[in-house]
């Protein structure tokens, strides 16, 4: 009995030790990884900021311009562009951050932040709109072209009859240091430079052609003709009394009136001194000037990505071009109906009556039908949100009436597989209750998730205030992403009829 209970505290012991072993055997591999491994720059998500530029004036030269910011996108999910990570602006504003302007997914130009403000409580960015970089066309290849019957001229050494051929040796065994090719054949009408015959070569002067007495010779200029013609023109110049002379004439130095006197050395720390250069103070760079909400005020949106994705148009393409008049005539009526804007239909004509002294009975006048309402400020945009998906069909306008009873209508709508339009979402409001019902105006279709499918950006404008939201359109309903700004403006929005 005891020695089986040896053996049993042996294995224990045996056990124990060779745990402690390893625990001191990991210990080097803790020393080496304290706390928590990071993950790679790969696997971390990239920051993508939405917002909205707006503008007056030409696009490209705007008059005036601000950019607004919406939401930024970071760990796949959406918060608020305009108070994220603020100190005291924005992440969205900060400096130098530059924005990709789009209209229907397609770039048209940069927008680049230098300065923030804050507008009826809203934090605003100021900066400059920039064209889009062009790309730098490739090099072309320059094709060598050897022309052996080329118009360039080229110059030749005169063949003497004494000279070797080329590559060979003369008279005197010397290689010869003509042209490689062929010489070649005299030219009767080519010019021919001969050299002086000298008085003291007899064989030379025999064979020298004969002088020309019509050919003019130059002459080398002698010292004595020299210097007889700087005698004369010198008299000529003392003969003449009115002749001009040009002298060097040397400027008086203006006497230094000015003194530098040493100030006196300043103990005094705090002394501001005035130093030449550019200002460390946080002045504006670019001055605010688009104020509240003109008219003529237009908008874009604006996508800053840290990663450069490939461009995607939000455009719907129609296998037949009428069906595009003929869903936008279908939505007119449907926005009309919604803002009680239909004319009630016609009477039926009632039975004709008939006298007893006359045998043709009279006919009422059919009335001809009302024309339809106008709807003023209309906007009809067909997008197609994603590769492969159907048409999505967007409507907004209002009717023409003052602001207090003006009726604004949105319509998002969808044609089923039999051509009929299915209404995903329909928001309808009146000038006295937009700040109850903000009117929903369209911006623009933009990638918000970066997942390569697209968002509806709408402005949700009150008569006080206005927010942005994003709306995503997936199987056959209208889904509300995100609101700017809290989120309870325009909550019924979409769900209003």
């Amino acid at each position: 009995m005891s020695s089986r209970r040896t053996g049993v505290i042996d294995l224990f012991a045996t056990r124990t030790v060779l745990a402690a072993l390893g625990l001191l055997a990991a210990l080097p591999l803790c020393a080496q990884y304290p706390g928590q491994v990071t993950k790679s720059a790969k696997d971390s998500p990239a920051l993508r900021s939405i917002a909205v530029l707006e503008w007056t004036g030409e696009a490209g030269k705007p008059k005036t311009s601000r950019l607004v910011p919406v939401a930024v996108l970071d760990g796949g999910s959406l918060q608020d562009g305009g108070i994220y990570l603020a100190r005291p602006q924005p992440l969205a504003l900060a400096g130098e951050v530059e924005y990709e302007l789009q209209q229907n997914g397609k770039p048209v130009g940069l927008f680049d932040i230098k300065n923030a403000g804050q507008e009826q409580g809203s934090w605003v960015g100021y900066g400059a709109w920039k064209p889009m970089p062009k790309a730098r066309p490739k090099p072309t290849e320059k094709l060598k072209i050897e022309d052996q019957e080329s118009d360039q001229p080229v110059l030749h050494r005169k063949h003497h009859p004494g000279d070797a051929p080329s590559g060979g040796a003369g008279k005197d065994g010397s290689a010869g240091t003509g042209s490689s090719g062929p010489a070649p054949a005299s030219d009767p009408d080519r010019p021919t430079l001969h050299k002086k015959p000298s008085s003291d070569s007899s064989d030379d002067t025999a064979n020298s052609p004969a002088p020309d007495p019509d050919r003019p010779t130059l002459h080398k200029k002698t010292s004595s003709d020299s210097a007889a013609s700087d005698s004369e023109s010198s008299s000529q110049a003392s003969d003449d009394p009115d002749r001009p002379k040009l002298k060097k004439t040397r400027k008086k130095q203006p006497e230094d009136i000015g003194h530098v006197d040493s100030l006196p050395s300043v103990t005094d720390p705090d002394r501001p001194l005035l130093k030449r250069g550019k200002s460390g103070s946080n002045g504006l760079d670019v001055v605010p000037t688009l104020m509240g909400l003109p008219p003529d005020m237009e908008q874009a949106v604006a996508v800053s990505d840290m990663k450069t994705r490939p461009e995607h148009q939000w455009s719907y393409a129609w296998a037949n071009p009428d069906d595009a008049d003929k869903m936008k005539s279908i939505l007119e009526d449907m926005a009309r109906d919604a803002m009680g804007l239909t004319p009630p239909p016609p009477a039926a004509p009632s039975a004709p009556k008939r006298t007893a002294g006359k045998k043709k009975a009279k006919t009422a006048a059919v009335p001809l039908p009302a024309e339809p309402a106008p709807l003023m400020d209309e906007q009809f945009r067909v997008f197609e949100l994603s590769y492969g998906s159907g048409a999505t069909l967007v409507l907004t306008a209002h009717s023409d009436a003052p602001l207090a009873e003006r009726k604004f209508v949105t319509l998002v709508v969808q044609p089923d597989l039999y051509g009929n339009a299915q209404v995903l979402l329909k928001s309808v409001t009146d000038g006295a209750h937009l700040d109850q019902t903000p009117r929903m105006r369209l911006v623009d279709a933009v990638d918000a998730l970066a997942d390569n499918r697209g968002e509806l950006l709408f402005e949700l404008r009150g008569a006080t205030q206005r927010q942005f939201a994003l709306y995503r359109i997936l199987r056959g309903q209208a889904e509300k992403l995100f609101v700017g700004g809290g989120g309870e403006f325009g909550k019924e929005a979409g769900n209003r009829q």
